[in-house]
């Protein structure tokens, strides 16, 4: 049996054009100029640099239409295309991206970048240092080749076994393996090719001069590692029978060992993004003032030759497919081009819009620095303010930065949630962060406060909040239990 059914469906689509627009808001400075660039590339009808002077685009435009009138009632065009448009339009210089607001300081810069050999080289370049035989070479360069940046073997020998025999086609046991790991384990940095935090130390601690303190260290790492790595300080005491003055010179010695050779070595080249700000406040007689880069501002223009193209076409009176086709091309180049120039135009705007929004909203903290004036602010507050979308305030956020009088700061920090005090009013959770990451500074060492005793401490300021809010707010801040702050 047939039936019939009228469904309604409400749906909104975005256009490629709008969807790129997104993606040019979202870039950093650094990023932006690279699609820039990569545009530049692709589309030959667009151009850096500035317009050629306006005297010259408006006789070249009078020009263009004084032959349109005379040409007038002549046959149109097969491609369906208002030349017209393009050789008036384009060549008027109103897609020219100066901006006045932009930081004096900003001139091409470029980056250099160390060169050098990797750490795995490094390492590579030391074996010829030590006394192998042919299967130990390859056995302790495919060690080497193993090791990761931090410096440490993560594999269990076993498995490097199992992979000599696959790829290198060399058969041994874990004894040689280990017998060659332990002269791997004499290269620099000390303590590189250790398989865990422990055995790192203690192959350290075995290259320093033997005192007291250092023996004193050693043992404990060897018998009491877990009670060390856990701060139980009584039961090292009472394990090793020292004193507690002993105990706080070997704590002093194992302090001052690398948990990560690795990222000791100097001439570790790892790629290293370096932060551009896209925006600059200054405070200039007690107001502030916002700019944004003049990275982000560039010059382009329509190309010329695209123009003089379409005037050959528009010319000649015969018109072949070959013509045709190439105009059905140039046309597709300029729109690129003009929608690109609006792009950035755009792109431009809104920057400075969103940004000057969360300015006046955070204008205390601007001028003072002090993170105990953030206001409580989230996405929808600035939307709601320059009236855009929320996903718009959000790309704009997620990775720009403002370089302020108090640092480079990312300008997503700014953002946060509100919380009420004892007097009932909002405030910022960033607030309430910094209060506490004091409180935790100034406590005594030797007694840490716990998180239920935290809780009471901000209480007596004024935050009431639950212990496990401060727990959440604690491991936000990237601190660690009461029990591991301990000191002695």
């Amino acid at each position: 049996m047939l039936k019939q059914q009228l469904n309604l469906k409400l749906s909104q689509k975005l256009s490629p054009q709008q969807i790129q627009l997104m993606k040019l808001i979202q870039l950093p400075t650094q990023a932006f100029e690279q699609r820039i660039k990569q545009e530049l590339e692709e589309n030959p009808a667009l151009e850096d640099g500035k317009l050629e002077t306006k005297d010259e685009y408006e006789e070249y435009e009078d020009d263009y239409n004084e032959r349109d009138r005379e040409d007038e009632g002549t046959e149109s065009i097969e491609a369906e295309i208002d030349v017209d448009e393009y050789l008036s339009d384009d060549e008027v210089p109103n897609y020219r991206l100066q901006a006045n607001n932009y930081s004096p300081d900003d001139d091409e810069k470029s980056v250099p970048y160390a060169s050098g050999t990797s750490f795995t080289q490094y390492l590579t370049t030391q074996l010829s240092t030590l006394r192998f035989d042919e299967t130990e070479e390859k056995i302790a360069a495919f060690l080497v080749g193993s090791v990761d940046e931090s410096g440490y073997l993560r594999r269990e020998l076993q498995d490097v076994v199992d992979d000599l025999a696959f790829t290198q086609n060399i058969y041994t046991d874990e004894d040689s393996v280990e017998k060659v790991l332990k002269k791997v384990q004499e290269l620099d940095p000390a303590g590189v090719g250790a398989r865990s935090l422990q055995e790192c130390l203690l192959i350290q601690l075995r290259r320093k001069e033997p005192t007291k303190a250092v023996e004193l260290a050693e043992d404990i790492l060897d018998r009491s590692f877990d009670q060390f790595s856990k701060k139980h300080y009584t039961k090292i005491i009472s394990r090793h029978d020292i004193s507690e003055d002993e105990l706080r010179e070997a704590i002093d010695v194992i302090e001052h060992l690398n948990p990560k050779p690795g990222g000791s070595y100097s001439g570790n080249t790892r790629m290293v993004e370096h932060v551009i700000p896209d925006f600059t406040i200054k405070i200039v007689d007690g107001d502030l003032e916002l700019s944004l880069n003049g990275r982000n501002a560039p010059q382009m223009h329509v190309s010329r030759d695209y123009s003089d193209m379409l005037k050959g076409y528009k010319e000649s009176k015969e018109k072949t497919k070959a013509q045709k086709d190439a105009v059905m091309f140039i046309k597709q180049k300029l729109d690129a081009a003009k929608w690109f120039i609006e792009a950035i135009q755009q792109r431009q705007q809104t920057l400075m819009v969103t940004m000057s929004a969360i300015m006046n909203y955070q204008k205390e903290y601007f001028l003072t620095g002090d993170e105990r004036n953030l206001r409580p602010m989230i996405l929808k507050d600035i939307a709601d303010e320059i009236e855009m979308d929320v996903s718009t305030v959000s790309r704009v956020a997620n990775s720009k930065y403002v370089d302020t009088p108090y640092g480079t700061k990312l300008i997503k920090e700014f953002f946060s949630e509100s919380m009420k005090n004892d007097q009932g009013e909002d405030v910022s959770t960033r607030e309430i962060k910094k209060i506490l990451e004091m409180s935790i500074e100034e406590e005594d060492k030797r007694k840490p406060l716990t998180d239920e005793k935290l809780a009471k401490v901000l209480k007596d300021k004024g935050y009431p909040i639950a212990r496990r809010t401060v727990a959440k707010y604690r491991e936000q801040l990237d601190i660690s239990v009461a029990r591991l702050r301990k000191e002695i």
